[in-house]
């Protein structure tokens, strides 16, 4: 046998050598052929055209509103035009209504809001792991909590009033019953939801409990933990203003309702863009803790 030259002695190395990739080029190899940059410049283009077609969409929706009134579509009794809508609202932030200006009304709301939607997160959170992780606890709170699930807001109204008075217990009270149940439903579905592998894995790896918990299941379950805040604070927010429609003498859900003992259908207007504003913003701000605490997940 003739003894192997240089060349095909070293092409056999260099294919039966491992390959050495460095982090950056796996970065690189993992995002694809496109540089960070293109990317980058890519996702801020799409989302500016979805910020301006949101914009377009406000623009165009007071438009119809404005030409609606312009050429009596609509009663302006029943809609008003938009610059009426604007001349309450300045006297609402300035002279005010009822004794009160809208800054008053919106901060005792928020306030209001955010009680009872941070007691039925901090509550409804540990309580739907538990049940995610646990058969026995499962069927020991889920007979109660769907019981009080289909029940209306307003039917607990007076009762609570009755128990706790006319105070601002009972409308924190509403918003955490209110709120709860979807908060511990959808924390229990992500609890549920972790892969199987993953668990196995981690146990294999001799991960703790406490490490399963931390590593594992609580970042497998957060998605649906954060979809569940986002459902609760629309609830949070029909469960308030129902509350204030029969027992409060401030905040939005108040300011509508004597807007409409009074007719002032402007007023009515500006209560309810500002309902949905704020709540809008509250919104924003549970992505934005979204984003920070799942930066794994895609977004909008």
């Amino acid at each position: 046998m003739h003894p192997e030259d240089n060349s095909s002695v070293q092409l056999r190395q260099s294919t039966q050598a491992p390959l050495q990739v460095s982090e950056e080029e796996m970065v690189f190899i993992g995002r694809g052929s496109s540089s960070p940059s293109i990317l980058g410049i890519g996702r801020f283009r799409k989302r500016g055209i979805r910020r301006f077609t949101s914009v377009l969409a406000i623009v165009v929706a007071i438009g119809i509103w404005q030409l609606l009134t312009m050429y009596n579509i609509v009663s302006p009794i029943a809609l008003p035009p938009p610059l009426s809508v604007l001349q309450d609202l300045q006297t609402l932030l300035t002279a005010g209504f009822a004794g009160k200006t809208l800054f008053d009304d919106l901060w005792v709301s928020a306030l209001r809001i955010a009680e009872g939607f941070a007691a039925a997160v901090v509550i409804g959170v540990p309580i739907g792991i538990l049940m995610g992780r646990s058969n026995i606890i499962f069927q020991i709170i889920d007979p109660f909590m769907q019981l009080i699930r289909p029940v209306p807001p307003l039917a607990y109204i007076a009762l609570l009033i009755v128990w706790f008075g006319i105070g601002e217990l009972p409308k924190v009270i509403l918003i955490l019953i209110g709120t709860l149940p979807v908060i511990i439903i959808s924390t229990v579905s992500g609890v549920r939801s972790t892969p199987i592998q993953r668990i196995r894995v981690a146990q294999c790896l001799g991960a703790t409990p406490l490490q399963l918990f931390r590593y594992t299941i609580l970042p497998s379950a957060l998605p649906e933990v954060f979809t569940g805040m986002r459902i609760g604070i629309g609830i949070a927010w029909s469960c308030l203003v129902a509350a204030e429609f029969i027992a409060a003498d401030a905040g939005l859900g108040w300011l509508v309702q004597y807007a409409g003992q009074q007719l002032q259908v402007g007023i009515i207007f500006v209560g309810i863009i500002a309902i949905g504003l704020l709540g809008y913003t509250m919104e924003l701000l549970i992505r934005g803790l979204e984003r920070l605490a799942v930066p794994w997940k895609g977004h909008a």
